[in-house]
């Protein structure tokens, strides 16, 4: 098992994506993040379903690093309730988690 996790989050706009992924970086929360999209998402909102297309940043951290990171991006963030999931790292090639390590500073 790895500490290692992959960060979550979704924008309405491409360039609060690409801001929060340089943000994460810049900060060594992460050693790499990923913009992607668009995307479009389904999902419940005061009541209604609704429909939106979004851009997905794709974060590379560490769990220790969890609770910062997400401080970060909720500043950074316009959504009122933002999109903000860590996944573990089940396993990996062990040079780029060892590259991980080495960007990422330690909580």
């Amino acid at each position: 098992m790895s500490d290692h996790i992959q960060v979550l989050t979704t924008t309405a706009e491409r360039a609060d994506a690409d801001k929060i992924a340089a943000l994460v970086v810049q900060k060594r929360l992460a050693a790499c993040a990923q913009v992607i999209g668009p995307i479009t998402s389904t999902y419940w909102w005061q009541g209604k379903m609704e429909s939106a297309q979004e851009w997905l940043c794709l974060i590379k951290s560490r769990s220790d690093c969890y609770q910062e990171l997400e401080r970060v991006i909720r500043q950074a963030h316009p959504y009122q309730v933002p999109e903000i999931l860590a996944v573990p790292v089940a396993a990996g090639f062990a040079g780029y988690l060892q590259w991980v390590d080495e960007q990422v500073s330690r909580a």
